[in-house]
C-alpha cells in the first residue's frame, strides 16, 4: 500500500484540460514526438507507448497527462509526474508542448495544475531534469518555485536538476 494518495487524472485550469490518454491521442502524440527532430514514430508504436504510460499510471498512482486547450479542444502536448531519473516518492514533473503552443503560458499553467495535484498526493518534494540548453523550460520551472540542485552530463549534454519542496 502506497503512503501517497493517487494523483488526480483530470485537471482543469482556466484555459486547459489535462486528462487520461486515449487511443485517439496517438496521431497527435506521434506528431509532437516528431518535433524533436529524431524521426516520426508510427501511430502504432505511439499507441504502444500510450499503453505503457497507462500501465505505469496504474502501478505508481502518478500520471503524464495529455493537455487540451479548453476552447479549441486540440491536443497541444503533455504534462504530469513521472519516475524518470527520480523515484515514485519524489517524482519528476515533465512537460512537452507543440512548438506552435510555445510562448503562450500553457506549460506554466499546466505544470502549476500538476504541482497542485502533487501536493494533494501528500508528496513533499518534486524534481525536474532539463537540458541546460532549454532556457524556456528552465524559466517555467523557476516561475513555479523550482531551484537548481546540481548539473550532470548524459549523452545529450548537460542536464540541470531542479527541485521544489511541497507544502
Amino acid at each position: 500500500m502506497s503512503m501517497y494518495e493517487t494523483m488526480s487524472f483530470h485537471l482543469e485550469t482556466e484555459r486547459l484540460i489535462l486528462r487520461p490518454w486515449a487511443d485517439s491521442d496517438a496521431a497527435a502524440f506521434s506528431a509532437l514526438l516528431a518535433e524533436r527532430g529524431k524521426g516520426t514514430p508510427t501511430v502504432e508504436r505511439t499507441r504502444t507507448s500510450i499503453a505503457k504510460l497507462l500501465t505505469a499510471t496504474a502501478a505508481t498512482g502518478i500520471a503524464l497527462l495529455p493537455i487540451q486547450r479548453r476552447d479549441e479542444g486540440d491536443f497541444i502536448g503533455y504534462c504530469g509526474l513521472i519516475i524518470g531519473r527520480s523515484t515514485v516518492e519524489e517524482p519528476e514533473i515533465a512537460y512537452e508542448l507543440f512548438q506552435r503552443a510555445h510562448g503562450c503560458g500553457y506549460a506554466t499553467e499546466a505544470a502549476g495544475a500538476v504541482l497542485d495535484a502533487a501536493v494533494a498526493t501528500g508528496r513533499k518534494r518534486l524534481w525536474s531534469t532539463v537540458g541546460a540548453w532549454n532556457t524556456p523550460s528552465l524559466r517555467v520551472l523557476e516561475k513555479l518555485g523550482f531551484e537548481r540542485d546540481h548539473v550532470s552530463t548524459d549523452e545529450s549534454g548537460e542536464v540541470v536538476w531542479l527541485t521544489r519542496s511541497l507544502p
